[in-house]
């Protein structure tokens, strides 16, 4: 990607991208005559496709997330991030990283019986499994679908330790389980809040919750009694890195008890999808904005490499590393963590499995 602006489109509302990048994977990208993209762009609706995979646990093996195995019961999400790193898994499925990534949904209505399954495997050892490391849990589907709420059934059922991340007040609707699961320690709660501004969250994470309500979310996880955290992230320089102490310090009036933080993530696609965002939305931050993330990545808008990608390297990043941990220090929040207990795991039964009685009397 070079620094000339990208074609203007005019943003769509609700959208965090404004049209179909063509697909890496693909040898051919079908643009259709300017005046019919138009169109179709702006009655672009939501499509939900039903996702029949086998198996619903994802591994991977990177040092940097602190987890090692995840579950998303969804692929694409709706909330429609204008920087998501996630949208290029949706090049996988054939998709483009921009409006499909947003409006072409995969859900997986066996996910509770294949995490069943798999937590009943004798190799299985229990870990803490990341809800969903990928896309939204609890994106705008789930409050009609209730995926995300079956696999956490599933999870207490088993007292198996999960960390949940999401932007999306509906995390609330689960207290009750989620209280339940507290109990044992085997869960986590983290609300990712990137700004405190209103009018910068509607057209950067058009159909996320409003910072108020992930705040009140934060609170009534706190006062249920159940272990939250916040996750600043993404900081964007020259765009929302200066609020980092706000947010931080709002998030522990409301009740967290840790937090987390990352840098802008670009990988392939999003290069351009942000690129062009910034120029609808912000024309005039655009150059500070890509400067600044060059200026930590040396040279490159995004460095891949595990232990540099969410941080950065120079003097810039380390203004940010030390602004989180001194706003920390004074606010009395610990370091995110996903070390949660495992010693009450009960592995559940197979399907059809027969169960064994102690005959008495």
């Amino acid at each position: 990607m070079t620094d000339k602006p990208t074609p203007m489109r005019l943003p769509l509302r609700g959208r965090g991208a404004s049209h179909d990048l063509p697909n890496r994977f693909e040898r051919f990208h079908l643009e259709p005559e300017e005046e019919r993209a138009g169109r179709e762009e702006q009655v672009r609706k939501t499509r939900f496709f039903t996702d029949r995979s086998r198996s619903v646990i994802a591994r991977n093996s990177s040092p940097d997330l602190g987890f090692s195995v995840s579950l998303n019961p969804y692929r694409g999400c709706e909330h429609g991030c204008s920087y998501c790193y996630a949208r290029p898994t949706h090049e996988y499925l054939g998709f483009s990283a921009g409006l499909d990534f947003e409006s072409r949904i995969m859900v997986k209505p066996d996910a509770p019986e294949l995490l069943k399954e798999a937590l009943a495997g004798r190799s299985w050892q229990p870990q803490t499994l990341a809800l969903s490391g990928v896309t939204d849990p609890y994106q705008p589907v789930e409050r009609r679908l209730g995926i995300t709420r079956a696999c956490l059934e599933v999870l207490l059922e088993c007292r198996h330790p999960v960390s949940i991340v999401t932007k999306n007040h509906l995390v609330v609707r689960d207290i009750d389980i989620l209280s339940r699961m507290a109990e044992h320690r085997t869960v986590m709660v983290t609300l990712s809040i990137t700004t405190l501004r209103n009018d910068l969250r509607r057209v950067m994470e058009p159909r996320t919750s409003v910072p108020a309500r992930r705040l009140a979310a934060v609170r009534a996880l706190a006062d249920a009694g159940i272990p939250v955290g916040v996750n600043v992230a993404p900081l964007i320089p020259g765009l929302n890195d200066h609020e980092l102490p706000e947010i931080l310090a709002a998030a522990r009036e409301a009740g967290a008890s840790c937090a987390g933080m990352m840098l802008l993530r670009l990988p392939f696609a999003v290069k351009d999808l942000f690129a062009e965002w910034l120029e609808q939305h912000f024309p005039d931050r655009r150059n500070k904005v890509l400067g600044r993330l060059r200026e930590v990545h040396g040279g490159r808008l995004y460095d891949s490499r595990f232990g540099r990608r969410g941080r950065g390297r120079g003097p810039f990043a380390e203004h940010l590393g030390n602004l989180f941990r001194v706003s920390c220090q004074k606010l009395g929040l610990k370091r995110r963590s996903y070390d949660l207990a495992t010693d009450a795991f009960r592995r559940p039964e197979r399907a059809g499995q027969m169960r064994l009685f102690d005959a008495r009397g």
